[in-house]
């Protein structure tokens, strides 16, 4: 949501950083909504003072035996009046609402221009790419002959773009959890939650999925929908709180699955398991103060970015730029892994800050140490990771040539021991 106050005196500054998003101008009309409103609140105000004025000439009339039936109609038709008039007030406002919730984030001035992701920007490389002297093969090739990973049995439960894992690789799946969990809290202070999968309404439209995003979302018979991402009830753990200053930041992190559409992505990585309608994931989310949110977004990146480099996983970070930065976001780092068997970045971690934007929605507000008032946190969320497309990673840069999986050291606490995923992957 935006600052009308903001675009009240900076509509050209607003209507040109709507046009680093390629949208036209909005501020003419915004503005004409928001001056009919104020006319209309005064208008109002006015109504109901002289509403007031009339009814203690009516009552000085009656006590002294005059007649008052001129000023009781006069009351009686401006009742009407303040009544169409409130109803208008309303109406207004919900247009203005509405115009104001479809316009995405004013973007960092630092983001690069351009229209989509071919411009956006390397920042930064970690590792190298894997040699291998044998053909490399994809995550599901791997998987399907390892027993491991069963797209038809998940096609016959659920349709297309559902796995079944099982075994070890399901163990595998668990264990890159748990090692995410265990390095953002104990390493990293974030406080775990296990969150509700199911919210309504208000929550996906704090946090920027309503009302725009609605067909990407999956919507129950009894107005629930299931989470796209933990981001959306651990941000609206701030929903509606005024915190101290000194509680600032808050860092929340949770293990959750997420459930999309996939509205508009016919023909886009139909095979195996990069793009599904439920999948897992670890979630950073932030609450932070305004002065620094954007020490707390390079934070955040660098913690996701920690367990890249502890999995010894190749991968960029590139910043967004302003034709793929997401509707909430001001500013965006994706982190990109390797896959050898595609031989291809993939994005692994999306990590955003979100400024004020989500704040207004919620009004999540901190109360500052010096000072009167309250004033609006900053929230910020990133993947820690996806874990499944961490799954698919390991499984393809730690591929042999017999098509077994070595894997990572820092994983041998959570798998027993383990060190190779072989024939026996069952097991």
């Amino acid at each position: 949501m935006h600052d009308l106050r903001s675009i009240r005196d900076n509509p050209e500054d607003f209507d040109k950083a709507l046009g680093r998003r390629g949208l036209s101008a909005r501020s003419a009309a915004i503005l004409a909504l928001d001056s009919d409103r104020r006319a209309t609140q005064t208008e109002l105000q006015d109504l109901q003072n002289r509403r007031n004025a009339a009814s203690k000439e009516i009552g000085k009339l009656k006590a002294q035996g005059g007649d008052a039936e001129g000023l009781i109609a006069e009351v009686a038709g401006i009742k009407d009046r303040i009544a169409e008039g409130e109803a208008r007030e309303r109406a207004l406002g919900e247009d203005l609402s509405a115009l104001l919730a479809g316009l995405p984030n004013i973007l960092d001035a630092e983001v690069p221009e351009g229209a989509d992701e071919s411009a956006n920007l390397e920042v930064a490389v970690w590792g190298e790419k894997p040699a291998r002297n044998f053909p490399v093969k994809q995550h599901f090739e791997l998987g399907e002959a390892l027993g491991g990973m069963d797209f038809a049995t998940a096609a016959k439960l659920s349709g297309s773009r559902f796995v079944v894992l099982k075994g070890a690789l399901a163990r595998l799946h668990r264990a890159l959890a748990q090692f995410m969990l265990d390095m953002h809290t104990e390493e990293f202070g974030y406080t775990e939650v296990m969150p509700p999968y199911l919210v309504r309404d208000h929550v996906l439209y704090g946090t920027g999925q309503l009302p725009k995003f609605a067909e990407d979302q999956f919507r129950t018979t009894d107005d629930f929908w299931l989470i796209p991402t933990a981001e959306v009830p651990l941000t609206n753990l701030a929903a509606g709180e005024i915190y101290d200053e000194v509680q600032l930041p808050l860092r929340f992190t949770a293990f959750t699955p997420c459930f999309r559409s996939e509205a508009g992505a016919a023909g886009k990585d139909t095979r195996g398991m990069l793009r599904q309608h439920q999948f897992e994931k670890v979630e950073l989310v932030s609450i932070a103060h305004p002065e620094h949110a954007v020490e707390e977004h390079e934070r955040m990146t660098a913690c996701a970015e920690a367990v890249l480099q502890r999995l010894n996983l190749h991968y960029r970070k590139v910043v967004l730029c302003s034709g793929d930065t997401g509707f909430g976001a001001r500013k965006t780092y994706d982190l990109e892994v390797w896959l050898p068997g595609q031989e291809a970045y993939r994005e692994i971690s999306s990590c955003s800050n979100m400024g004020d934007f989500q704040a207004r929605r919620m009004m999540a507000r901190f109360r500052p140490a010096e000072g009167k008032g309250t004033r609006f946190v900053h929230t910020l969320n990133g993947s820690g990771l996806a874990v499944g497309r961490t799954l698919i990673a390991v499984m393809e840069a730690c591929q042999q040539a017999d098509g077994s999986i070595v894997l990572p050291e820092v994983l041998a606490p959570y798998l027993g021991g383990r060190e190779v995923i072989g024939a026996d992957a069952d097991a």
